[in-house]
């Protein structure tokens, strides 16, 4: 499998600012990658200084002047990565609540509602249907602090907030879950996207309540217990304005076959 993802923003710096982006990849243990990632401010090369995160997050900050900024990234992955490592602080952690997946408000609910599913597999089917089947996928209908009981109560969102859905219910069934940011081969219209893992049968396994795009091509980029830890850019004292961002990602080939019924891993 040949992926080639990638991303440009344009940012308008207009108060000093700190900046941070996660819009790199994680890194891919056997398999090829090879990438290039550049910030231009005002015509002239800034590097940012690349933070390690858990999970192979990769943040890169920088100290932002006024000005405007253009990120140019892009990756080619040759072949598939390992699963995805699961360690005993990650099956604590991803059953706690946390800011947008406030899984402790959802304990009678969901157990009401999926309680009667012993199986795993069946378990991540059936929530998926049900939040995919609860929520229209509207463009613009969610606020960036929505959290899941928004969410829900709204009846719409974005991917972010199926995802956050998705967690919130799992965990609130005991399910170790959290957020991934990915790019997306396939999606339309292309965005940066965003899923939830579940711990399955000894594995970090992916569920897409949206149905946008086949789970097999994903490419991981940041993980984390919500969208609080996988934004894309996050801006943190100055003020910006973001004027355009484009997203990409392709596969060579066909796009596979993806059912909901399938155990998926982020590969």
């Amino acid at each position: 499998m040949k992926r080639n993802v990638g991303c440009e923003l344009d940012v308008d710096i207009t108060a000093p600012t700190t900046l941070e982006f996660q819009i790199a990849i994680a890194p891919h243990p056997n398999a090829e990658v090879f990438e290039a990632l550049t910030f231009t401010l005002d015509g002239n090369r800034v590097h940012p200084v690349e933070i390690s995160g858990v999970h192979g997050n990769r943040i890169h900050k920088m100290e932002a002047p006024v000005g405007n900024l253009k990120v140019a990234y892009s990756a080619t992955i040759i072949g598939q990565t390992d699963p995805a490592p699961v360690t005993d602080y990650d099956l604590s952690m991803y059953l706690r609540p946390s800011r947008y997946a406030e899984a402790d408000k959802f304990y009678g609910f969901a157990a009401t509602e999926f309680g009667e599913y012993a199986d795993s597999t069946t378990l991540l089917e059936h929530v998926a249907a049900w939040v995919g089947g609860r929520l229209n996928y509207v463009p613009g209908s969610s606020d960036p602090i929505d959290g899941a009981i928004d969410t829900m109560l709204a009846g719409a969102g974005v991917c972010r907030d199926f995802a956050h859905l998705v967690v919130a219910m799992l965990r609130a069934v005991n399910v170790p879950a959290r957020l991934v940011a990915v790019y997306a081969p396939g999606l339309s219209p292309m965005d940066f996207h965003a899923v939830a893992e579940a711990f399955v049968d000894g594995q970090w396994r992916v569920v897409d309540a949206t149905l946008l795009a086949p789970r097999q091509t994903l490419v991981r980029i940041a993980t984390g217990r919500d969208a609080s830890d996988t934004a894309f850019l996050t801006n943190h004292k100055g003020a910006i304005n973001l004027n355009s961002m484009n997203v990409m990602a392709i596969v060579d080939g066909d796009l596979p076959f993806d059912s909901i019924d399938q155990l998926v891993s982020i590969r």
